[in-house]
């Protein structure tokens, strides 16, 4: 497989096995609401914090979600987003590497990126994650009207590129059916099994055996269009005629369409990779909802709930952890609380206490922003905060238990999760 390679790879390709174990020490003052929950926020490194959490959560994470800095060559008011490309690759590379190891078998990643480094983030993550793994680029749609001033082509979208830990065993959930699309079933025959919409009744093949005239209604005699054969063979399309699923029109004299029921529609839509504004949100959606939390200064670049809620709708179901590691406002910690889900959230800068700790407190009070009246969300939960404490030991230092395969501490010979908790 072709491999992406740039100045500094052979260090970058090692960095995560030399990040060393740290400590993770709770800061009961900005934990909030219950304890039991198993979520957590983490203000730290965010390379440091994934290594502290790998012995604790290896195999285990449901569902990633992160939104890395796009190396746009502009000044973010929170981030550094002025990245040289090896250095974007740089960070990028080694924080892959260990959400791949936190991802559990029927686990996927879910990355948020531009055009500037998109096509290079799918280069990279099909070596990490191996591109047999690879599952879609989905294109959001992030802004709903043209950028005039733009000098050449108006940049209307993102791009979200996803790969599963084992795409063999990941399975994703349907979308659930909208009142928009149940409101296109009619009932214009007064059919006892209720409303239906028509579909094509042929193919676009022609096959002699299933190219044969189709008696309407009204006497007239109709054969597929040239180039085309009817979909299924004739005794079947009889059987459907004599049940009355074939719609031949209000006066009968039509080419034949095939009936579906609406009560005969068995779960949800299949997830498409084009996602629209209307269907998910947009950036001017996602800024209204952070300037609703009345938090001081507003992120540049925040994603609307509904987008999250869209992949954790598809990834995960109730109770499963999600995790984000470039948390930036809080966006997918409070989607997965309000959708019943466990998350670990991890953001490094200063607002991690002023920007998600008190949004999270909101969240646990009740507020009725973003996504809370469509899924109901009522309040509750809570989440504990840690800091990263002092190293423990580095990769190198780290044995295994042969009976049970747990990490070993090497300085006292006790289990890791052991000597870390205490």
């Amino acid at each position: 497989m072709p491999i992406l390679n740039w100045l500094t790879r052979d260090e970058d390709t090692k960095a995560a096995a030399k990040v060393p174990y740290r400590l993770l020490e709770e800061v009961p003052e900005h934990s909030a609401g219950a304890n039991d929950t198993g979520n957590m926020m983490i203000q730290g490194d965010n390379l440091e914090a994934l290594k502290a959490l790998l012995p604790f959560y290896a195999g285990r994470v449901k569902c990633i979600y992160i939104d890395p800095p796009y190396n746009t060559r502009s000044a973010f008011e929170h981030y550094d987003d002025n990245l040289e490309h090896t250095k974007w690759l740089a960070m990028m590379w080694p924080r892959l590497e260990l959400l791949r190891d936190l991802l559990s078998e029927d686990g996927a990643i879910w990355v948020s990126i531009d055009d500037n480094e998109g096509h290079y983030l799918k280069v990279i993550m099909d070596e990490v994650f191996g591109r047999k793994n690879f599952i879609s680029n989905v294109v959001w749609q992030k802004k709903f009207s043209p950028q005039n001033d733009a000098k050449w082509i108006s940049d209307s979208h993102d791009h979200i590129v996803c790969f599963a830990r084992t795409k063999v065993t990941w399975i994703p959930n349907d979308l659930p059916r909208s009142e928009k699309m149940d409101s296109r079933y009619k009932n214009p025959d007064d059919d006892p099994r209720g409303p239906w919409i028509s579909t094509d009744l042929t193919r676009a093949e022609h096959r002699d055996r299933d190219y044969w005239p189709l008696q309407t209604p009204s006497g007239r005699e109709v054969y597929p269009a040239k180039g085309r054969s009817w979909s299924r063979p004739k005794e079947n399309i009889e059987k459907l005629k004599l049940d009355n699923r074939l719609w031949f029109g209000p006066k009968g004299d039509r080419m034949p369409r095939l009936k579906k029921f609406l009560n005969e529609m068995e779960g949800g839509l299949t997830p498409q990779s084009v996602w629209l504004s209307s269907e998910v949100g947009h950036n001017q959606e996602a800024k209204r909802e952070v300037i609703g939390l009345d938090l001081g200064d507003v992120f540049n670049t925040p994603k609307p709930e509904r987008l999250i809620e869209r992949i954790l709708h598809i990834a995960t179901n109730p109770g499963d952890l999600v995790l984000d590691s470039f948390l930036g406002s809080g966006t997918t910690a409070a989607v997965a609380q309000k959708m019943n889900r466990r998350y670990i959230g991890i953001e490094m800068g200063e607002h991690a206490v002023t920007h998600c700790v008190p949004r999270l407190q909101r969240v646990i009070d009740g507020e009725q922003g973003g996504i809370s009246k469509s899924v109901n969300w009522q309040g509750g939960g809570g989440f504990r905060f840690y800091r990263l404490g002092p190293p423990v030991f580095d990769e190198d230092e780290v044995g295994e238990d042969e009976d049970n395969g747990v990490p070993i501490c090497p300085r006292c010979e006790g289990d890791l999760m052991e000597v870390i908790n205490d």
